[in-house]
């Protein structure tokens, strides 16, 4: 392998099979696949399926066996096997979906084990799949390893019934302003942040912005009496 392309499993002669199924999650309509209000985007008559990869199937290809093969083998030491639900790995990218209860423990053995040794998370983003039953809000973070230059997802999924994960802050404290900012925008509930309050909006402002639920304009402005008119009522340009 070259040492300057460790990030890159291309570059490894033990690449994975052809890709796998995809899963459905519905259908998109128009540009953001709002509902309710105008498209003033262009693209009101866009209709495109919303699909996930499906679980990836060994051997993934290069180092993704390698971080695999640590994780699988400290997650049976402890028990956990279950703590992992599925393994995907799409256009040159791993992401390990991880149980909600478990994230802590998956999180700081992806940070501490010498064979992994993620030792920076750089945030965590929201994701809003409607169509996902049950699994509505997505929250990614992004792990890095100085050590061995690579690059690895995980990925949780709540219900919007119940959207409760489980602060990492104290094992990655870059991850303070990303998950209060992911809870403004999307409105998941990191249990044990320190300071779990809103950092774009005002602190009263209902509802968060950038769910897929969320009107697309209309809101009332709250200063010098302006308002922003919804997107019905703007130039259209279908």
């Amino acid at each position: 392998m070259n040492a300057d392309n460790t990030q890159d499993p291309s570059y490894d002669a033990k690449l994975p099979a052809q890709a796998g199924s995809v899963e459905t999650m519905g259908t998109r309509q128009g540009m953001f696949g709002v509902s309710g209000t105008g498209d003033t985007s262009g693209y009101g008559g866009l209709v495109k399926q919303t699909v996930f990869p499906g679980p990836s199937q060994r051997p993934f290809g290069g180092w993704y066996d390698e971080v695999a093969d640590a994780l699988e083998a400290r997650l049976k030491s402890t028990d956990l096997m279950g703590a992992i639900e599925k393994v995907v790995v799409d256009r040159g990218e791993i992401t390990f979906h991880v149980r909600a209860q478990d994230l802590p423990f998956v999180a700081q053995m992806f940070r501490d084990d010498e064979s992994l040794r993620f030792e920076l998370c750089s945030g965590v983003s929201g994701v809003h799949y409607p169509g996902d039953t049950g699994r509505e809000l997505h929250a990614v973070y992004h792990l890095l390893s100085m050590t061995f230059n690579r690059r690895v997802r995980l990925e949780v999924s709540v219900p919007d019934a119940d959207p409760h994960i489980p602060s990492i802050v104290s094992i990655y404290p870059t991850n303070d302003w990303h998950e209060r900012e992911t809870y403004d925008m999307f409105g998941i509930l990191f249990d044990g942040h320190p300071a779990l309050t809103r950092i774009l909006m005002p602190d009263d402002w209902p509802g968060h912005p950038q769910r897929k639920d969320y009107p697309l304009g209309g809101i009332p402005v709250e200063y010098k009496g302006g308002t922003i008119p919804p997107p019905d009522e703007r130039r259209s340009y279908s």
